[in-house]
């Protein structure tokens, strides 16, 4: 049996980069999101049939059969409860052959529905996510420090108007580089870290919000922030999306050319521009 050379760092994140592409055209990637729509009242959804109503622990929604809604893989006729994503066992909703959704859940105790088209005008439309070539000198080892138990950080939204929403901030990233000393925030998601940071390169040749990077504590205290793997927000790829902002620390006065930098048309144009 042959040996699998080992792959460059250069092939290790083509591949990555392919595997990001890839993700983003799912029937539930990026890029098929169609609406998010919050529901405080009985109402319709746009694009999708029914009426929605708020209720405890979700959505209820009414359709007659002749709607052809499945809720975990059940045809709704009459009333039917859409549980959130903050169930333990949160429902799946499916509208046709390439539309399905799900129910997300606010800080304010409002729900919303997120409509996703695998047929999508984005997805039709994407030609890639251009990036930088790989880049050394953007991989950097930092230290890790625990915060306290609950040490929380306000970040704004998007689309919030200026309100902030909590985050736990389980430890702080402190690293130099060039001479600057950098503390950084960045919040638990899921078993891994987001970082979300802003830099000179920001509307300039990166998507202007920002980007994302997801990273982990090493055992020895030290966290390794490889920007090449800097990932576009998923507002960059949907206006459905509402991302953080990069909080004050988080924001580099450097170009960091390193990582993704837009969503592409197939025209060669900015998918959003």
């Amino acid at each position: 049996m042959t040996e699998t050379p080992t792959q460059t760092a250069e092939e290790q994140l083509a591949y990555y980069h392919s595997r990001r592409e890839l993700a983003v055209v799912q029937p539930q990637g990026s890029l098929a999101l169609v609406n998010t729509q919050w529901i405080d009242s009985e109402q319709t959804i746009w694009g999708v049939p029914g009426s929605w109503a708020p209720a405890e622990g979700g959505l209820t929604v009414t359709a007659t059969a002749a709607d052809g809604i499945l809720v975990d893989g059940e045809l709704v006729d009459g009333t039917v409860l859409v549980k959130g994503k903050d169930a333990a066992e949160p429902s799946s909703v499916v509208f046709n052959d390439t539309t399905n959704g799900f129910v997300i859940a606010g800080e304010d105790g409002h729900y919303a529905l997120r409509v996703f088209d695998a047929n999508s005008e984005g997805i039709q439309n994407f030609g890639g996510i251009d990036a930088f070539d790989y880049n050394p000198d953007w991989i950097i080892t930092g230290t890790f420090r625990e915060n306290p138990e609950g040490t929380t950080l306000g970040f704004e939204q998007l689309k919030s108007e200026g309100k902030t929403r909590e985050h736990v901030i389980p430890g702080e990233i402190t690293f130099s580089k060039d001479g600057v000393d950098y503390n950084l925030a960045a919040f638990k998601a899921g078993r891994a870290l987001q970082l979300v940071f802003a830099d000179a390169t920001n509307g300039e040749s990166t998507y202007s919000v920002g980007r994302f990077l997801f990273l982990a504590p090493n055992p020895d205290g030290t966290i390794t922030l490889d920007f090449n793997r800097a990932v576009l927000p998923p507002c960059a790829f949907s206006y459905a999306f509402n991302c953080p902002l990069p909080p004050k620390q988080n924001r580099f006065a450097v170009p960091i050319e390193a990582g993704e930098k837009n969503v592409m048309a197939k025209n060669g144009e900015l998918l959003h521009g």
